[in-house]
């Protein structure tokens, strides 16, 4: 009679399991495997692929220079993108949470008018791209008017003959890049952090602040440990973020056919496959290049996991 009744419990809760799994499998899954499979093949993206040529395409890339730069370049935003954008949201969150006067939670309190800044902070996630790439191209426009150019001729570092060229600079493009992912993605992660440090006991500041610790030692001995949970999953997705960047820098930067310039220094894996695909007509090829950046992701997501996981703090 148990075993009757657990049958029919399983049954009833594979029944509401089955509907989405089955969406998931046919709409997520399924494309992965053929993007796979026609990533052994010389398929052009129009008509069926005519061929099979194997790991060739996965050994083109890794001859192909325009990708190895591409990857750097993912390379450097997977390195600094991530760690600036939770060192600047962290610090921001915090002194939202506990920078004012003390006499607030556990003893100290946030700044004054802290919501209106967590609504200003937040306002560049509600910004579509075509509204940042607007906004950007004039703020890194090659003349005074530009807002940057105008900082850099009013310190002096330049003058208006010799205005600074961001976004067709070899040396400034992906900077520029990384600068607004960082403006774009920090309120987001700044009212993430905000919401989590709300939920700590104000018991554990007044400890803090009667053993004589001031906001730096709260700060990396209390707020840290107990958010280092919300961090992880910040990176990952900081990560894949970092691993994709694609209508920014095919709207923002120069070049035809989704940006990357100047010379390639602005490109990115995903806007070399898009233009592979749809411009020059090797599909097969950036299917190859599509499984890549899924692995590099999967490995990468996995091994930020495995280091930073750490024993679970609970209060």
């Amino acid at each position: 009679m148990r075993l009757r009744k657990k049958t029919r419990e399983r049954l009833f809760i594979a029944s509401f399991l089955a509907g989405p799994l089955a969406v998931y499998i046919v709409f997520v899954i399924w494309p992965y495997i053929e993007t796979f499979g026609y990533s052994l093949t010389d398929w052009s993206g129009v008509a069926p692929p005519s061929k099979v040529v194997g790991l060739k395409n996965y050994v083109n890339l890794f001859h192909d220079t325009v990708f190895l730069h591409a990857l750097w370049h993912n390379l450097l935003l997977l390195i600094f993108f991530p760690t600036i954008t939770i060192i600047l949201a962290m610090f921001f969150a915090f002194m939202l949470n506990v920078g004012g006067r003390r006499g607030g939670l556990g003893g100290v309190k946030g700044i004054r008018g802290s919501g209106f800044y967590r609504v200003v902070f937040f306002f560049p996630q509600v910004l579509s791209v075509a509204i940042l790439v607007i906004l950007f191209q004039a703020a890194f426009e090659t003349n005074s008017a530009g807002l940057f150019n105008g900082i850099v001729i009013k310190l002096g570092l330049t003058d208006a003959n010799h205005p600074w060229e961001f976004l067709n600079s070899t040396t400034f493009v992906l900077w520029c890049i990384m600068f607004v992912l960082i403006w774009q993605w920090v309120g987001f992660y700044l009212v993430l952090f905000s919401a989590a440090m709300q939920q700590i006991p104000r018991d554990y500041y007044e400890a803090a602040l009667l053993d004589g610790a001031g906001r730096a030692q709260t700060y990396f001995k209390v707020t840290m440990p107990l958010l280092w949970d919300s961090v992880q999953t910040a990176w990952v997705y900081l990560a894949v973020a970092a691993m994709d960047a694609f209508a920014l820098v095919a709207n923002l930067t120069p070049g035809s056919y989704f940006g990357g310039g100047p010379d390639g220094h602005g490109e990115v894996l995903s806007t070399y496959l898009m233009r592979q695909f749809q411009r020059l007509g090797n599909a097969g090829y950036a299917c190859a290049m599509g499984v890549v950046i899924f692995f590099i992701t999967l490995i990468l997501s996995l091994v930020v996991l495995r280091l930073t996981r750490r024993e679970r703090l609970e209060y």
